[in-house]
């Protein structure tokens, strides 16, 4: 399952950490984001002991928003090592970003 994070925890959980991250930058209200959701969870599933999986609420870590210059959501970026290695803007489904993930993996 995804975890959601606020700002405090992101410097520790995602740009000090190992290993590949992806953060899905969403909001309550946001359709799309809802629907992708259960997709990120089944990608958590899928890519345990593999990569991380995290969500931020833009509403509530607005700054890790403006940080990221995130102006449409869903938005993900993928952290290697805690650098951003790319970023994915819109819905994807569960294939696609378990085959962007396992790239980095490698």
């Amino acid at each position: 399952m995804a975890i959601v994070l606020s700002g405090k925890e992101f410097d520790n959980e995602v740009l000090e950490s190992e290993g590949v991250v992806l953060v899905d930058f969403f909001a309550e209200w946001c359709n799309p984001c809802k629907m992708l959701a259960p997709i990120l969870d089944e990608v958590a599933a899928d890519m345990e002991g593999k990569a991380k999986i995290f969500k931020v609420d833009v509403d509530e870590a607005g700054e890790l928003a403006d940080r990221y210059d995130i102006t449409t959501i869903p938005h993900l970026i993928i952290f290697k090592d805690g650098e951003v290695v790319e970023e994915i803007g819109g819905f994807h489904p569960k294939e696609s970003l378990i085959e962007k993930l396992e790239e980095y993996c490698k």
